[in-house]
């Protein structure tokens, strides 16, 4: 088997795995997933909002937020894992687009 299949096929089993990261903090009742939270769950946790945190979350809105479509975030676990792995999927075709793109740039002949 080949190496780029290999790579295809792993990639696949993360993308069939992604919904893991919603049922297990369900499960062990853990809240949000480590290094996901928003300043207003920061402050639950720690008790106040860090400077940086504070002076930036207001720069970047997520395009999927908790990585659901528009109306989904409460239609149940077989939506949500739906949404995650079209989530993985999207993200892993963005950066394939990108990678592809910064080595045309960088392999462009010069004439």
């Amino acid at each position: 088997m080949k190496i780029t299949t290999k790579f295809l096929i792993g990639i696949a089993a993360l993308v069939a795995l992604s919904p893991l990261g919603l049922l297990l903090p369900a499960h062990f009742k853990a809240g949000g997933a480590w290094g996901e939270w928003g300043a207003d769950e920061m402050q639950k946790l720690v008790g106040y909002v860090p400077k940086g945190l504070a002076k930036l979350s207001s720069l970047w809105s997520a395009p999927m937020p908790d990585y659901a479509f528009k109306g989904w975030e409460g239609k149940g676990l077989s939506r949500l894992s739906f949404a995650y792995i079209i989530s993985a999927i999207v993200g892993i075709g963005i950066i394939v687009l990108v990678m592809i793109g910064i080595g045309k740039l960088l392999s462009k002949k010069d004439d």
